[in-house]
């Protein structure tokens, strides 16, 4: 998927590398890439990140390096009185490679050549890394760049989760950004709602067949599986943050058939929504509901 571009060089300024912590309503979807190495440690607030054709929830805590060019976004489920915000650090490969002649930085350079396709890191608890990382738009001097390296020196010990598939292309040219840009932006304001593929074939002025050719050549997959990855996300949060019954999930989350979504939720999750509340949210009462869900006739 063809993003917009991001001038990291030009933010930074004089400094070797670019880090800052903010703080923000919600993550707008900003579809973007830059040639700089990041790392975005999620601080606060929730929703869905999208890196390359890989499309996931969020959660504070959500620790992501992505490398060079590869497109990204996070995006914020609009909460009434809840905020985003971030630690991120952006740094080049003409800055971090100057380190690779060390025998020390071995374990960096491996791992900085393992984020092409972006990883995830899970932190189970607010430890040294989570500080380390908290204090590094604070440090001056040296001691920001040692920070650095001490934070890239204990992800490299760490397990990581590789997020985009390896058959990802970006789009190539301007038109195609738009059109992909304002199709994904629709499908994430309105992944709930009853999406009709000509509806979203009109945006970009496409046929129904041409829009779906478009959509996998630029993104890697299909429509449909697309805005199944959109919905499984918002139901993972849904499962996890509310006492809702699954039939109730399912159709906030877009489904308008329990056994269609309790199948594409295995398929997607490795495990039945059920399965998935209990493993990750305990103390909710797990209910498959036995309300019928609505049926919209969706056709995605």
């Amino acid at each position: 998927m063809r993003a917009s571009y991001e001038d990291i060089k030009a933010k930074k300024g004089e400094d070797s590398y670019l880090v800052y912590q903010y703080e923000v309503s919600h993550f707008p979807f900003q579809w973007h890439y830059h040639p700089e190495y990041e790392l975005t440690l999620i601080l606060s607030g929730s929703g869905g990140r999208m890196v390359g054709d890989c499309h996931e929830s969020f959660y504070a805590g959500d620790l992501v390096l992505i490398g060079p060019d590869l497109p990204h976004t996070w995006v914020s489920d609009k909460k009434q009185g809840e905020t985003a915000s971030a630690v991120v650090i952006q740094f080049s490969e003409e800055f971090i490679a100057t380190f690779y002649q060390h025998t020390e930085c071995e374990k960096i350079h491996k791992l900085l050549s393992r984020s092409t396709l972006g990883l995830q890191f899970p932190i189970r608890n607010r430890g040294t890394l989570w500080k380390d990382i908290l204090n590094l738009p604070q440090t001056k001097g040296v001691d920001r760049i040692t920070g650095l390296l001490q934070v890239l020196n204990q992800l490299s010990g760490k397990r990581s989760k590789v997020l985009a598939s390896s058959f990802f292309q970006p789009a190539k040219s301007r038109m195609a950004e738009s059109r992909i840009n304002k199709v994904c932006g629709y499908l994430q304001r309105h992944s709930s709602e009853d999406i009709r593929l000509p509806k979203v074939a009109s945006l970009v002025n496409l046929s129904e067949s041409a829009f779906c050719k478009f959509f996998k050549r630029t993104t890697g997959k299909t429509y449909s599986d697309y805005l199944g990855d959109i919905r499984i996300g918002h139901a993972c949060h849904l499962l996890t943050e509310s006492d809702n019954t699954i039939s109730v999930i399912a159709y906030q989350s877009g489904f308008d058939s329990l056994t269609y979504f309790n199948r594409v939720f295995l398929r997607k999750k490795g495990l039945r929504p059920g399965e998935y509340r209990k493993r990750f949210s305990p103390n909710i009462q797990n209910s498959s509901g036995g309300g019928k869900v609505p049926v919209l006739q969706r056709k995605n």
